[in-house]
């Protein structure tokens, strides 16, 4: 299991275009099975799946924050449809051959929404998502002002989400907001009420101090895998991995690293513009045209293209 970055993988694996086709959903299953906790860098586009695995990482998460910055500029304030995120989803799936979990916000809708969320994250082919108790529209986990839905209600969307699924290896994770709305105590009890609904992992969203964090490794230990978000410049502590893992969490998610590192590349590059012209100065740190076009996959096309040439004459 990838702790920190890059390990057995080479640093050219990515995803091919053709090949046996992986089982990520069994892939995840078994990662989470090990000693954790398993890392899981966010990724808001094919491209940056594609970085992810390329560093060695085991999994992708598909952040529901990061794909709403780069798909319409916006902050993640239940502003994108279902159709968009899976849309997404299914983009990040194909560019890559480890699992992806994705985020699926509230599902969008009820119970009976849930179903057919369920199903369509499945057919686009992550290998497990999360659902959380906010109410619709959400906004991100870190931001004021959220709401959460009835306890009960949520249980059975999870139930719902559970009863949808038709690889029984997708992996379903239950995300409560409870602790910014209700405290802490309430977060927690909601989460064993998840996991009695079916979930597969919990995931207490936002605790604010070390000791909360605590909590809730103390009190749903032994009750289902305990997920841990890792929000750069959130409200959560940023741990070590090392405390991470005593705490006992199996997974951990770095959600917004990669968008928060490329817009900073990117103005870098913008202000040498402005500044000079032209782009020559911010040339070199960054990757070359050559390794560019081999990250993404251009001598496995140019073999391809040769494989299946037509003969002439």
């Amino acid at each position: 299991m990838t702790d920190a970055g890059p390990t057995e993988h080479e640093e050219d694996v990515v995803g091919d275009l053709l090949g046996p086709g992986p089982a990520p959903r069994k892939r995840l299953r078994e990662l989470l099975a090990e000693p954790g906790p398993l890392v899981a860098p966010g990724a808001y586009d094919a491209l940056t799946a594609r970085l992810v695995e390329q560093a060695g990482f085991d999994v992708v998460y598909l952040t529901g924050f990061g794909t709403t910055a780069s798909l319409i500029g916006r902050p993640d304030v239940g502003l994108l449809t279902g159709t968009e995120m899976i849309d997404n989803a299914r983009r990040i799936v194909s560019a890559v051959d480890v699992p992806v979990i994705a985020d699926a916000d509230t599902g969008y809708g009820n119970a009976l929404n849930v179903v057919r969320t369920v199903q369509a994250y499945e057919q686009a082919g992550v290998a497990g998502i999360h659902l959380e108790d906010q109410v619709s529209p959400k906004k991100c986990g870190h931001l004021s002002g959220k709401a959460v839905i009835p306890r009960e209600e949520m249980a059975g969307k999870l139930r719902a989400a559970a009863a949808a699924r038709r690889d029984p290896d997708f992996v379903l994770i239950a995300r409560t907001d409870a602790a910014a709305v209700h405290g802490l105590a309430d977060a927690v009890d909601r989460a064993r009420a998840y996991a009695e609904a079916g979930a597969d992992l919990l995931f207490v969203e936002a605790p604010t101090s070390e000791e909360d964090i605590a909590t809730v490794a103390r009190e749903l230990s032994g009750v289902a895998p305990l997920v841990f978000n890792w929000a750069e410049g959130g409200r959560t502590p940023p741990l070590s991995l090392e405390r991470i893992r005593e705490l006992g969490f199996s997974l951990v998610l770095y959600p917004i690293g990669t968008l928060l590192a490329a817009t900073a590349g990117v103005r870098a590059l913008l202000d040498a513009v402005r500044r000079d012209g032209t782009p020559a100065a911010a040339l070199p740190g960054l990757p070359s045209f050559g390794e560019f076009t081999d990250l993404i996959g251009l001598p496995e096309v140019s073999d391809l293209e040769a494989r299946f040439a037509g003969e002439s004459g």
